[in-house]
């Protein structure tokens, strides 16, 4: 299982904890970057050992800050929330009243935090209701919705029906293109826009996830795969499946 299959197939309460226990390889694997702590092993971190459990939680710190500092970042089509509304909630998080929100904020009044909150509990209300339905539908196999769409990087721009791919779809469209087997070389560059995010995401997984690149050692890597190299460089970049500095001397794969 991949970084965003393990994300997005993770629990309520394991999303909260930040990590989950991987049972095929006796880990517990950080679910924000997929970083794993192989039980029985002993971490040393910050001049303490740490048992693999503790370990990843103190990664999930150092790393990450915390779970809810790393959600509240996601972009808006996966929380359903507004830029104002996660502002809110993290002023809710660090446990400021209703009046130090409306004097850190520069104006308001507490009623309109105050109706903030009624709206956010309202919209936690309306989530369990659909995750209740969502999950009875699940366990119903005759009423089952089609699960087997592709899961895709959370840095994923412009997520639309482009994004709409089963599993099928992608393993015809990969047979396609890579002909020479999903870690060989790229035949052509396809023109549609569906099989261009599902042909980026198989070339996304030649990179790692937790290493900074130079342009060079990027070019490098994209010139086995395609001749031009350059063009499959910016639909990456376009595409939300990697981050560049501004001074475009260091690339990495966007999380």
């Amino acid at each position: 299982m991949n970084a965003e299959e393990r994300f997005w197939n993770a629990t309520v309460d394991e999303l909260t904890n930040g990590y989950v226990y991987d049972d095929l390889n006796d880990a517990y694997v950080c679910l924000l970057c997929n970083k794993g702590f192989e039980d029985g092993v002993i971490y040393p971190i910050d001049g303490t050992l740490y048992e693999a459990k503790k370990a990843v939680k103190r990664h999930i710190e150092n790393a990450h800050t915390s779970v809810f500092n790393y959600l509240i970042r996601l972009d808006k089509k996966y929380t359903g929330l507004s830029e104002h509304q996660k502002e809110i909630l993290d002023y809710f998080m660090k446990g400021f009243s209703d009046k130090e929100i409306v004097e850190a904020q520069g104006g308001g009044s507490p009623s309109t935090i105050r109706n903030h909150r009624f709206k956010l509990k309202e919209k936690e209300k309306q989530a369990k209701v659909f995750l209740t339905l969502m999950n009875l539908l699940h366990k119903s196999s005759d009423k089952k919705i089609d699960d087997k769409f592709i899961h895709f990087y959370k840095g994923a721009k412009m997520v639309d029906d482009r994004y709409a791919i089963t599993e099928e779809e992608k393993n015809k469209v990969l047979s396609t293109y890579f002909k020479q087997g999903l870690d060989g070389q790229l035949d052509t560059f396809p023109s549609k826009e569906k099989r261009k995010v599902i042909v980026l995401q198989n070339i996304i997984t030649r990179f790692e996830v937790d290493k900074v690149y130079t342009e060079k050692e990027i070019n490098e890597i994209l010139k086995s795969i395609y001749s031009d190299y350059v063009t499959i460089r910016r639909y990456l970049i376009e595409y939300g499946f990697m981050n560049r500095s501004r001074d475009c001397t260091e690339y990495w794969v966007k999380g």
